[in-house]
């Protein structure tokens, strides 16, 4: 047993004080864990668009002060009462989508959106209505049931999946959100089959992580769309046969982007896939979605308030819109398994790996994601 088992930890972590300043490295008290709760010593995080969406005050459930992060992983230093899956030194990724195995969303093989503890973490609380982070006497809200930027977290059991020890924790952090999310969003929400077309707004990590999905399904044609296009090349790689940028587009008078992809594409693509979050590439990616069958999918989150729209004749002629959530996958089931495809060499992760820091340069990481520099950035908590 470690000396901190039942003792609150106090520990460096990044604190968002409020929404649209930089996150501040400060010292907090992390209480141990209470019943069917685990404590895990956080030892890598990667930023994600969605810590930065909230930070930056789009976020309709956002609270501050808080400790953001849910992308991330470590390994478990108590249990609290309870607890039976995990033991002192298992390797853990948390999952913003817990898994409970027990409520009617569980049962039902049509989602992976567990609702047992959904209220207590919008709130920005544990299951029991209270947090476990104070700084300066002040209580912290915890994050997507998560709270990475923390060197020790603590999360409801059912949010947190044992991994294969052999994997290098640096990278299987990547797992907690956008690799996961864009990988499932082809194989599980949209079921992608061998030889579709298939185009991707936003080539970020989700939308590269499409792009690697739709290849594995066996797609004979991938079009990543972007305004940046220096990253063409890192779609080329994980997948993509080209690349586009709508702003290269010679549009005839009144015509849309989407109304030129449908004439210069065969009518449109089987399907299409928007990992930016913004609702007018949302429409151009249904309405640039084959008639009579095409799927368009929705991973991108909008900021609060904003609406989508489009004429209802796109479905009535056959068009599906639909969204998916941590890509469909069941987190606690799924993560391990994804996890042994990495070791097996079956999915990429350590490619979208392009900035390391160190916790306290955490301000920097945000900045670069906000340039559109870094497909990832992974922060340690140890220095090296």
């Amino acid at each position: 047993m470690s000396s901190t088992v039942g003792q609150v930890i106090n520990c460096k972590a990044a604190v968002a004080w409020s929404a649209k300043s930089p996150l501040s490295i400060e010292t907090i008290q992390v209480a141990p864990p209470k019943a069917h709760e685990v404590r895990v010593k956080i030892l890598y995080t990667a930023v994600c668009h969605t810590d930065a969406y909230t930070l930056d005050g789009h976020d309709p459930e956002g609270l501050f002060p808080v400790v953001l992060g849910h992308e991330g992983s470590g390994i478990v230093e108590s249990v609290g009462e309870g607890v039976t899956g995990f033991s002192v030194g298992d390797h853990v990724v948390p999952l913003y989508v817990p898994q409970c195995k027990e409520c009617e969303y569980c049962k039902n093989p049509k989602t992976n959106l567990c609702q047992k503890i959904r209220i207590s973490q919008g709130n920005g609380f544990m299951p029991d209505g209270t947090s476990r982070f104070t700084c300066n006497g002040k209580q912290l809200f915890h994050f997507m049931g998560c709270s990475t930027f923390s060197e020790y977290t603590v999360v409801a059991d059912i949010s947190l999946c044992k991994v294969n020890p052999e994997a290098p924790l640096e990278k299987v952090s990547l797992l907690g959100c956008g690799i996961s999310t864009g990988y499932g969003a082809v194989l599980n929400t949209c079921k992608v089959e061998e030889g579709s077309t298939v185009a991707v707004w936003g080539l970020g990590a989700v939308g590269l992580a499409v792009i690697m999905g739709a290849k594995a399904a066996g797609a004979k044609r991938i079009i990543g769309i972007d305004l940046i296009e220096s990253k063409f090349e890192s779609a080329k790689f994980f997948g993509a046969t080209e690349c586009i940028n709508p702003k290269n587009v010679q549009l005839a008078e009144g015509k849309s982007f989407q109304a030129w992809l449908v004439d210069n594409f065969d009518g449109g693509f089987d399907y299409t896939f928007e990992c930016i979050g913004n609702v007018h590439t949302m429409r151009q990616a249904l309405e640039a979605a084959h008639k009579g069958w095409g799927v368009s999918c929705i991973i991108g989150v909008a900021g609060a308030g904003q609406e989508i729209s489009t004429r209802p004749f796109q479905l009535v002629t056959g068009r599906t819109w639909k969204g998916t959530a941590f890509g469909g996958w069941k987190s606690v089931d799924s993560v391990p398994k994804l996890v042994e495809d990495y070791l097996n060499k079956k999915l990429l992760i350590d490619e979208f790996i392009t900035h390391r820091y160190h916790i306290d340069e955490i301000n920097t990481a945000f900045d670069v994601l906000h340039k559109g520099e870094s497909l990832r950035s992974v922060l340690a908590f140890e220095k090296k």
